[in-house]
């Protein structure tokens, strides 16, 4: 890799979180055809401020639908996800919409953050008519591991605030501790004689921090 592309303790520069997350789309694409494609969201106005001219975004995966399963399976806990498309397609015997018999859609964003310089994810719920999903509701979706964390540390672990870039409400995973295990990974990394590359760091972050929302990558994505 090229000097300056490694992950040494365990933060991005704006720079380096534009570069690993097209490369985190890139491997998304390829991998996990079963969901759609993240998209980047440049942010037109931040970037004409930057002096490199690296484009400023985020990342964006929308309109997930949640379908609830009518077993749960203990061998695999994500979320039973669909997508809405152009297709029409015959319901899915296996599944069943939430006790509301209304379906739930889920957007998830991929933000740079300023102060603790790591990925942020942000996402939100609504309803098919578009009313936003509280936490308790959001709880039913998730894994139920995810569900036991909420119950140990629940407004340390989700937090709700303000979108930095859409300005409405929108839950958010707490980034206080990514850079802590993103260094232990990075050290192990170079105790096994290499340096994790930036082109990597969605893709190690995203490994454990979906889970907690349900979306699981393939290991494919990891080489």
């Amino acid at each position: 890799m090229n000097s300056g592309r490694e992950v040494i303790d365990g933060r991005l520069t704006v720079e380096g979180f534009s570069v690993a997350a097209r490369a985190f789309a890139d491997k998304w694409k390829t991998h996990n055809q079963s969901l759609p494609p993240w998209s980047w969201v440049p942010l037109i106005n931040r970037t004409l401020l930057l002096s490199n001219q690296q484009e400023e975004g985020y990342l964006s995966l929308e309109n997930i639908l949640i379908l609830s399963s009518l077993e749960e399976s203990t061998e695999d806990e994500s979320l039973n996800v669909a997508t809405e498309c152009s297709e029409k397609e015959e319901p899915v015997d296996h599944t069943i919409l939430n006790q509301e018999n209304e379906a739930h859609y889920y957007d998830f964003h991929i933000v740079y953050s300023a102060s603790y310089k790591v990925p942020v994810l942000y996402f939100r719920g609504y309803c098919s008519g578009g009313q936003p999903l509280s936490l308790d509701v959001i709880k039913k979706d998730l894994p139920s591991c995810s569900v036991s964390l909420l119950l140990q540390s629940k407004w340390t672990f989700i937090t709700q605030e303000e979108h930095p870039y859409l300005n409405r409400p929108w839950f958010k995973l707490h980034p206080c501790g990514t850079e802590d295990w993103i260094k232990l990974l990075s050290q192990s990394s170079i105790s096994a004689g290499c340096q994790m590359p930036v082109e990597l760091y969605l893709v190690s972050w995203f490994s454990v921090v979906g889970q907690v929302v349900g979306l699981r990558i393939p290991l494919e994505m990891l080489n």
